[in-house]
C-alpha cells in the first residue's frame, strides 16, 4: 500500500509539472498585441504582410488598427498619450533621421519665405500625423500668415499634396522633408520652410507590455520601406524605419 500511494503522489507530480509545462508553452505562443494609429484605409494585405515580416524575425504579433492601451504591448502613436513613458522606437525618414516638417514650392516660382504664401492656395494632407497640417500651418500663423478654409486643399497622402503642386493646383505643398527631397531635382522644387525635427512618433509600450514584446520591438527595428512597401503602407508615406532610442 505505502509503495502505491507513493506510486499515486509521483504521478500527481508528474502531471503537475505537465500541466505547468503546457501553460508556460501557451503564454509563449499568445501572439503580442501591436496597435497601429493608420493614416490609411487598412487592408487585409498590409496587414498580412507586416505580420508575416514580423513572424520571420521571431515576432508572433495580433495587429490591431485602432487605440487599445489598456491590452497593447507595443502601439505606433504620432504622441506618447495613453502609454506608458517615452518612445522606444523612433520613426524615422528615407535619409534615417527624425522627419521634418516642410512647406514645398516651385523652383520657378521664387518664393524665398513662406510670409509670402499669404493669400496662396496651399495643399495640405489630412489626418493626426503632425507632419500633416498641424506644425506646417503652426509656422504659417507664427508668421502672421493664417489662411482662409477655401484656400486649403486637403490631400489624403504626402504624394497628393506634392501633386497638387507640380499641375499648379497650389502654390505650395505640406510634406515632409526627407520625402519631398527625392524629388526636389527632378521635379524643380525646393524647400522653403523647414521646421524642427519631430521625435515623438514611433512605438510606445502599452499596458500589455512583457518580456515577449522585446523580440517584437527588435523585429521592427529591423523593418524598412524598401523591403516591402505594401507593409508599410499603414504608416505615413515619409516613415521609411525605427531605431531605437534610449528610452528603454
Amino acid at each position: 500500500m505505502c509503495l502505491g500511494y507513493k506510486h499515486i503522489r509521483a504521478s500527481v507530480f508528474t502531471a503537475l509539472l505537465i500541466c505547468m509545462s503546457v501553460a508556460i508553452t501557451a503564454e509563449e505562443l499568445r501572439p503580442v498585441v501591436l496597435t497601429v494609429d493608420s493614416v490609411t484605409r487598412v487592408t487585409d494585405v498590409a496587414r498580412y504582410r507586416l505580420s508575416q515580416h514580423l513572424a520571420r524575425q521571431g515576432c508572433l504579433a495580433d495587429i490591431r488598427f485602432n487605440r487599445e492601451p489598456r491590452v497593447a504591448a507595443l502601439m505606433f502613436s504620432f504622441s506618447a498619450q495613453g502609454s506608458r513613458g517615452a518612445v522606444v522606437l523612433s520613426a524615422k525618414n528615407r535619409d534615417g533621421e527624425w522627419p521634418r516638417p516642410a512647406w514645398i514650392t516651385r523652383r520657378t516660382a521664387g518664393v524665398r519665405s513662406i510670409s509670402e504664401l499669404k493669400a496662396r492656395d496651399l495643399a495640405t494632407v489630412a489626418g493626426e500625423d503632425p507632419l500633416a497640417s498641424t506644425l506646417a500651418l503652426a509656422a504659417l500663423g507664427a508668421a502672421g500668415i493664417h489662411p482662409e478654409p477655401e484656400s486649403i486643399y486637403e490631400s489624403g497622402d504626402f504624394s497628393s499634396a506634392l501633386g497638387l503642386l507640380l499641375h499648379n493646383n497650389t502654390h505650395a505643398a505640406v510634406s515632409e522633408a526627407g520625402f519631398a527631397g527625392e524629388f526636389l531635382e527632378s521635379r524643380d522644387l525646393v524647400i522653403t520652410w523647414r521646421g524642427d525635427p519631430v521625435k515623438t512618433v514611433g512605438w510606445y509600450r502599452g499596458a500589455g507590455w512583457n518580456e515577449q514584446a522585446r523580440a517584437c520591438e527588435e523585429a521592427l527595428s529591423h523593418l524598412s520601406r524598401t523591403d516591402d512597401k505594401q507593409a508599410f503602407a499603414v504608416f505615413p508615406e515619409w516613415v521609411h524605419g525605427f531605431a531605437r532610442t534610449d528610452n528603454q
